[in-house]
């Protein structure tokens, strides 16, 4: 009968910043994508714009002003899905600009 390995010890200081790993050893890749998007539309289709903003996946509306104006923040995966979003967002009836203002790789 052959003996089962002794469990590794656990970096408490990776396991604390969310190092988790996986059972060879290495740290699980944790990247995301953030982007932020000045959206501009008229003021009175602001509500409509942004329920179809928060209807894509990854989006979230952060901040609005009743001129027409939505700051909105993507979240994903790589920067073509950044991209694909960005490009729907530009696309939907009443925005009239979606301007990218920031894009950054958070590493986890």
């Amino acid at each position: 009968m052959t003996e089962r390995p002794m469990p590794r010890s656990i970096d408490r200081r990776k396991f604390m910043n969310g190092g988790w790993v996986n059972p060879d050893g290495d740290r699980l890749p944790a990247i995301v994508e953030i982007a932020s998007v000045l959206v501009q539309t008229r003021p009175e289709r602001l509500e409509t714009t942004a329920q179809a903003i928060e209807a894509l996946p990854g989006t979230q509306i952060y901040s609005r002003d009743p001129k027409g104006k939505l700051v909105v923040v993507i979240e994903a995966a790589d920067t073509g899905s950044v991209g694909a979003t960005l490009n729907v967002i530009s696309s939907l009836p009443h925005v009239l600009t979606a301007s990218l203002v920031f894009q950054g790789t958070d590493t986890g």
